[in-house]
């Protein structure tokens, strides 16, 4: 009978051990309410009772999960002149571009596709960022390396270089004119048979932009508005019209017309004139 008594003990004692080895837990001490603490998921009972803080991101913040937070971008750079801007400071980096032969034509003072790509070429060769548009790094940078532009470099008299053809000058007879460039070109089928300098309208009384045609034609005209003389006068929309100008020839660019396409070589425009016939496009663009 003892035995009996000491194999029961022992099988006792041996389940008792087996029972601890599962995972079961013992109640906490002082936990009160004779209810059994929540059982462990398997972590070490000396663990931390809660993970690590994560590390702060370049932004100095971490999101939920944990991971770092991308880096707050750097705003760029604010523009001092861009795409479509126009006015005198533009001219002015205009000459200075052409001091460095980045610009290859007179100023005009509009910030087209031509200025912009001459930015580029300026900001490239200095390791600056190539955006096309003038911010103060840039604008600082061309001024250390260039002079004050004199009047005859912001409006020069020397004839301008054409720029690439709009579209839609690409087909039939077309006067192609150029407000970026401040030139009309006479083409046909996309070809250039003769181009000549000109000058448009002020603020107050711009030429029109646009497609247009030639409505009529007079090699004397006189404005019945201004009371001045237009010869070889091609009109294309209501009163603006192609013609040759005389306070163009003498002034250059340091006037401007009443909304007309002013022309100051004479002889060119005469041989223009006998060639254009009425109905023939005309493109006014920047």
């Amino acid at each position: 009978m003892k035995r009996s008594s000491a194999i029961r003990r022992a099988v006792l004692a041996t389940a008792a051990v087996a029972l601890v080895a599962t995972g079961c837990t013992a109640q906490a001490a002082g936990s009160g309410g004779g209810k059994p603490s929540a059982p462990t998921t398997g972590a070490s009972s000396s663990a931390p009772s809660s993970a690590t803080p994560p590390a702060p991101s370049a932004s100095g913040t971490a999101t939920p999960d944990g991971k770092p937070s991308s880096p707050t971008p750097t705003p760029a750079a604010k523009a001092l002149m861009k795409d479509g801007d126009e006015n005198e400071q533009v001219r002015e980096l205009q000459a200075r571009l052409r001091q460095l032969d980045y610009f290859d034509r007179a100023p005009t003072g509009f910030y087209g596709s031509i200025t912009a790509k001459a930015v580029s070429g300026f900001q490239k060769k200095r390791g600056l960022p190539e955006t096309g548009s003038v911010d103060g790094t840039t604008w600082q940078r061309l001024l250390g390396m260039t002079k004050k532009p004199t009047a005859d470099e912001l409006k020069p008299s020397t004839s301008n270089k054409l720029d690439t053809p709009d579209a839609r000058c690409m087909k039939g007879r077309v006067l192609c004119i150029s407000k970026e460039s401040r030139t009309l070109a006479w083409m046909i089928d996309g070809r250039v048979v003769s181009s000549m300098d000109v000058r448009f309208g002020s603020e107050n009384t711009p030429t029109r932009e646009g497609t247009f045609a030639v409505g009529w034609k007079a090699k004397e005209w006189t404005s019945t508005i201004y009371h001045t003389p237009m010869p070889y006068a091609m009109f294309f929309s209501g009163g603006q019209a192609v013609h040759y100008s005389a306070d163009f020839a003498a002034r250059g660019y340091n006037g401007a017309s009443h909304g007309c396409v002013n022309v100051r070589d004479r002889a060119k425009l005469s041989a223009l004139f006998d060639q254009v016939k009425v109905g023939d496009k005309v493109v006014v663009h920047w």
